[in-house]
């Protein structure tokens, strides 16, 4: 499954500097806005080293990771909901992806303008927010409109969907984003033709300066304060390390230059991971001497759906699966040897997949 995500933020702001450390693409790095005009497309590979460690037993032709997709949205000022800037190709850009990347300015640097003249996260977070609340509050009115017309019927369902879309609209209107509303997971439902903008999982990206990235500041206090009540993940990432380390080609070099600043893994690494659970995926592997590869499913998947993720056909025609958990894999050294233990499963139609699962399908075209 593809995961598509959207790096969103002010102009100037680190967003494209971050991008290009994260992908293959490279977008225009300028000190003044608009420098990224249309979405830059680049994929990411998802680091496991599960995959390397499996590699080295079953000697494969091939290894392949997972990747996620990063969109590189262009920049955005006030009045995007009203056509302002490149505001209706932000809007639609972001209807678009799964997840919000939401890079938020979080140093200070003279020789770096800011568009609104100083740095103030939670500022730059609320214009954001502003201009994607009230595209959402006009989809939410539109369906509110549509939705009136019926309920003299005195259908149950669609006076129910009346009730729901009212909460969102009063929700709106407070300056709230859509993800943050108290409605009871099934009746979300009444909403999912609307895509709003501001249901979409968000992850807080605070670019901080080099000496701020193991601690923080205070403007990530002030932002980790501000969203508390969301549903959001946030994580603290310099896109000036970030960007050092993808011009490093060799590995060595880049875990000598993480060590040297106190740091453990890049920030790609820990950006991947929280982007993994806010959008509840984990990653099952299959394995052989053609290749070993990973495959991305969302948490709580059945065997048939996460076989479907590879062909539908083994989805159609599933009739069961061989599972080896990742560690008994490890410990024992090879499929056979799991066989001969009883650590190689069959499992049927209900199996939940679980991640890190060594998987083999059966199945009947």
């Amino acid at each position: 499954m593809a995961l598509q995500a959207g790096i969103v933020g002010l102009p100037n702001v680190g967003k494209s500097t971050l991008f290009n450390a994260l992908s293959n693409a490279k977008a225009q790095a300028a000190n003044f806005p608009f420098c990224t005009i249309e979405p830059n497309l680049g994929t990411i590979t998802v680091p496991d080293d599960r995959l390397t460690k499996l590699a080295e037993l079953i000697n494969p032709k091939k290894i392949i990771p997972t990747t996620i997709e990063i969109v590189d949205i262009a920049g955005l000022v006030k009045g995007a909901s009203k056509g302002e800037g490149l505001g209706n190709q932000f809007l639609s850009h972001i209807r678009a992806v799964d997840a919000i990347i939401h890079v938020v300015r979080c140093f200070d640097d003279d020789n770096v303008i800011h568009v609104d003249g100083n740095v103030n996260p939670i500022r730059d977070k609320e214009i954001i927010d502003y201009e994607l609340q009230i595209k959402d509050l006009e989809t939410i009115d539109k369906k509110i409109s549509k939705t009136e017309k019926l309920v003299k019927t005195g259908d149950r369902e669609i006076k129910r969907c009346m009730d729901v879309l009212e909460v969102y609209k009063k929700h709106l209107e407070s300056g709230n984003s859509a993800r943050s509303a108290a409605v009871a997971e099934e009746d979300k439902k009444y909403i999912a033709d609307c895509f709003l903008l501001t249901a979409k999982p968000v992850l807080y990206v605070c670019n901080v300066a080099e000496g701020d990235v193991l601690k923080g500041n205070h403007y990530v206090e002030e932002l980790t304060n501000a969203v508390k009540n969301e549903n959001a993940e946030i994580l603290i990432i310099s896109a000036n390390i970030e960007a050092e380390i993808a011009g490093l080609e060799h590995l060595a070099d880049r875990i000598l230059f993480l060590k040297d600043l106190g740091l453990t893994e890049p920030g790609v690494n820990k950006l991947i991971k929280s982007a993994y659970k806010l959008l509840n995926l984990i990653t099952y592997i299959t394995a052989g001497e053609p290749e070993v590869r990973a495959w991305t499913i969302h948490k709580g998947m059945v065997a048939p759906q996460a076989a479907g993720v590879i062909h539908t056909d083994f989805e159609k025609g599933f009739i069961r699966a061989e599972v080896i958990a990742y560690h008994d894999y490890i410990k024992l050294g090879s499929e056979a040897a799991c066989r001969d233990a009883g650590k190689l499963r069959l499992e049927g139609k209900e199996y939940i997949v679980q991640d890190g699962d060594v998987m083999h399908f059966r199945f009947n075209v």
